[in-house]
């Protein structure tokens, strides 16, 4: 995988953490600083994590269904990405939680935002790839976007999170159909 797939990649699976955190951010009204760097901590340890063991589950099924695997890679992706692109269409919020401070509702948040990067972490068992390098990618992302978009939540709003999650969405159906498209053109 290329350094740009790996950033659009990155990107576009923090965005419904980033959407979150200008939420979280206008609740909030003026977070600390300490606050914006809890937040972007979990938020990126958690989704970390998700694509992880989402892939461990790929690899496991991966001798099964290797005849179809860029096939399953691009199903997966597309459907993330158009279910954040009809969410944001939509103007839901898919995996809204309570934005209180406490810990407990954070973490909650962040795992109901990483069940996505879990879903891309399967498709990513097919791909010949160092899911380490994506994982560390994923997550260094996710903390800046979510504690940059505490510190911006007042200024911007959550309806330009909802147009970043659209176009996070459609970069992940670029992202399938480019893996699909690899795969039976080689």
């Amino acid at each position: 995988m290329s350094p740009f797939t790996i950033a659009v990649l990155a990107v576009s699976m923090s965005v419904d953490a980033f959407a979150v955190s200008v939420g979280r951010g206008a609740a909030i009204g003026r977070p600390r600083f300490s606050e914006t760097l809890r937040t972007g901590a979990v938020f990126g340890v958690v989704e970390a994590i998700t694509p992880v063991l989402g892939w461990a589950a790929g690899v496991a099924a991966s001798s099964v269904v290797a005849a179809v695997d860029h096939w399953i890679a691009f199903c997966l992706l597309a459907a993330v990405g158009l279910h954040m692109l009809f969410s944001a269409l939509a103007g839901k919020d898919a995996d809204e939680a309570p934005l209180g401070r406490s810990t407990t509702v954070l973490l909650a948040t962040a795992v109901g935002t990483s069940l996505d990067a879990m879903a891309v972490g399967v498709s990513l068992a097919f791909l010949d790839i160092n899911i380490a390098v994506i994982a560390v990618a994923i997550g260094l992302t996710t903390f800046l976007m979510s504690s940059g978009g505490m510190l911006v939540g007042r200024l911007i709003g959550e309806r330009f999170g909802r147009a970043a999650e659209a176009v996070a969405g459609i970069a992940l159906v670029g992202l399938g159909a480019s893996i699909l498209s690899e795969h039976l053109l080689a």
